[in-house]
């Protein structure tokens, strides 16, 4: 996976984002243990899937690392919608590529409207509608 960045455990707050399980997640909760004289801090990550969703949660030592994906935000037209997908064009590149268009979206979503979206591994998510 080329992005993401390595980031310590023990930095990371409610609202960070990590990869877990090959998935990008935004954190939710984590729970520090400290441990006797000689042991090494717990860090038990619970996250949910930005793309899916769905709730991961990690125990690791504090001083290890772990990858951080880097999410880009770009923008895009929205060309064309076929029931919950929309043909997008990217602002800047011209590509055009099929987005999923999420539940609280949806209805808002036309066609010529601007769509804020996230470029995350390997996923594409879309965001907001730029007004």
């Amino acid at each position: 996976m080329a992005d993401t960045k390595m980031a310590s455990v023990g930095g990371l707050q409610k609202g960070s984002y990590v990869v877990l399980e090959d998935a990008a997640c935004k954190v939710v909760d984590i729970q520090v243990s400290r441990p006797g004289k000689h042991g090494h801090a717990k860090v038990r990550l619970t996250a949910v899937g930005l793309v899916d969703s769905k709730k991961r949660v990690a125990v690791m030592p504090g001083h290890d690392n772990v990858p951080v994906p880097i999410v880009e935000k770009k923008t895009a037209q929205v060309l064309s919608i076929a029931g919950n997908t929309a043909n997008v064009m990217d602002s800047e590149s011209y590509e055009t590529f099929d987005l999923e268009i999420p539940e609280e979206l949806k209805g808002q979503v036309t066609e010529g409207a601007s769509v804020l979206y996230w470029e995350i591994l390997n996923d594409r998510v879309m965001k907001q509608i730029k007004g």
